[in-house]
């Protein structure tokens, strides 16, 4: 057993792996997460069940996605209808699903696509939002772009977008991580700036936080903010080095770090991460 964490944050963690997989199926890569209004989690893998849907307990109650359904899996996001939005980053795929798997809703087909860097919607995207307001769809549009997209609730209607690349403020290095808190504020995980960037319900920027690694993953729930950490270190430190990721840091609405989870090198020994890529509560 591990503890994690410090003060009201802190975790035991026991070193099984969680989630009951019958024999024959696996992962290969977990790249994302999310959790309903039942508690069930979704994980969503690139493996030869791409959508695995668990119970509290840790047991399966479905799969689906199975075939040529998805390319590369890269983020699930749980609407606050339980609806499911999946993101493809390799073929540009965005689309709604049931609980079960059916389709509802496609924003971006398959292998359809702007030019990198254009700012026009879309080239490999990251993840979806929902504004728990109003139902927007918030997009980022992350590797091929560094663009933050704004749809109404029906998908048909380009909002507003902002971002472009670069180091300043308000610009983005790879946009791999979206989240909106109950009152509309838009949280990205600005990856290569390593920084988080708040911005209000109309796109302008209200704060940035630093003192962080690699920004992979974000999630506002309940006035926190959990942030996953890639490695930011050299080829040759990353077996050695703490204090660099990969690790999840916990954070209070103003920016403030409240306590973090693993300060250790890369490893899979209990307590230790390869990749947070998505974290949920």
């Amino acid at each position: 057993m591990v503890t994690l964490g410090s003060g009201e944050y802190t975790y035991q963690i026991s070193g099984e792996n969680w989630g009951n997989l019958p024999e024959g199926w696996f992962y290969k890569e977990a790249t994302s997460v999310d959790v309903d209004s039942k508690d069930n989690v979704y994980v969503f893998n690139r493996g030869n069940h791409p959508m695995i849907v668990f119970d509290t307990e840790g047991n399966v109650l479905r799969s689906w996605g199975e075939g040529d359904v998805f390319t590369n899996p890269h983020a699930v996001t749980i609407a606050p209808d339980d609806t499911v939005w999946c993101v493809d980053n390799q073929d540009h795929s965005i689309r709604q699903f049931t609980p079960e798997g059916q389709l509802l809703m496609t924003l971006n087909g398959k292998n359809q696509h702007a030019p990198a860097m254009s700012g026009q919607p879309f080239c490999s995207p990251t993840r979806v939002a929902i504004d728990p307001r109003n139902g927007d769809i918030l997009v980022a549009d992350g590797y091929g772009n560094a663009r933050v997209h704004r749809f109404s609730p029906d998908g048909k209607q380009l909002l507003n977008s902002w971002g472009q690349a670069g180091t300043e403020l308000g610009s983005f290095n790879i946009v791999h991580d979206i989240d909106i808190d109950q009152d509309g504020y838009v949280y990205i995980g600005d990856r290569e700036n390593r920084r988080i960037q708040v911005f209000n319900p109309a796109g302008e920027l209200e704060a940035r936080w630093g003192d962080l690694s690699r920004t992979a993953a974000v999630h506002v729930s309940k006035g926190l903010v959990y942030v996953g950490e890639d490695y930011a270190g050299g080829t040759e430190a990353y077996k050695v080095a703490g204090q660099l990721g990969p690790r999840v840091s916990i954070l209070d609405v103003k920016g403030n770090v409240l306590t973090r989870l693993s300060q250790e090198a890369f490893g899979d020994k209990p307590g230790r991460f390869y990749a947070p890529h998505a974290v949920a509560t």
